[in-house]
């Protein structure tokens, strides 16, 4: 769910390689098992690099104090989803700190280059692009009210009684606690994600 932060990940856009590795962090969650393996190498890296970030996130300490303050909040097996969400609100409120880019110049680069290589996509990423760009959903993560929006989109896709469309309101009553752990976690994450890419594109290519 956390379209920014994967996005931000993804290497330097210098670099050779930087738009299939895009591509690949951006279609990972709809690239079942080894069905990877029908991309080129450095899309390949790319998927592998989301899933990288999904368990060093899912696992990480200070992650799971956010989960458990989510969970105790009622958000039960959802809080991962709000955590990720809470994550991005974050990285984009605070873009400047960690990007010589502006955001607004960030969103509009990756989607020039995810809409060129659209055809390679699955289905469903196809159409989420199309809304993402639409609608702006990068840039308005800096807004406490498009994280509202978001999780409210999510709430309408998962099981009954999600919360996660209220899931706002916990991140403004708690929000110099979930700022603090952004700002502890994020950059052992950014450290982790840039050693991983230079491993995963080593024995890939």
């Amino acid at each position: 769910m956390n379209f920014l932060a994967h996005l931000f990940l993804s290497g330097a856009p210098g670099s050779a390689t930087y738009a299939d590795v895009l591509v690949g962090n951006f279609i990972a969650d709809s690239v079942p098992g080894r069905q990877l393996e029908n991309y080129p190498p450095a899309v390949q890296a790319g998927i592998r690099l989301h899933r990288a970030i999904d368990t060093f996130t899912d696992q990480h300490p200070v992650v799971r104090r956010s989960t458990q303050r989510l969970r105790a909040a009622g958000y039960g097996k959802y809080a991962g989803v709000v955590s990720d969400m809470f994550l991005d609100h974050f990285l984009a409120r605070n873009f400047s700190e960690f990007s010589s880019e502006s955001l607004s110049d960030f969103a509009q680069r990756v989607h020039i280059v995810l809409r060129a290589r659209e055809p390679e996509m699955p289905p469903r990423v196809q159409q989420m692009l199309h809304y993402m760009v639409q609608h702006s959903w990068l840039r308005g993560y800096a807004e406490t009210e498009g994280i509202r929006r978001a999780l409210g989109g999510l709430s309408s896709r998962a099981s009954a009684g999600s919360g996660m469309e209220t899931a706002a309101t916990e991140l403004v009553a708690n929000y110099p606690h979930y700022e603090a752990d952004f700002r502890e976690f994020f950059p052992q994450l950014r450290n982790y994600t840039a050693a991983e890419l230079l491993r995963l594109m080593a024995s890939q290519l």
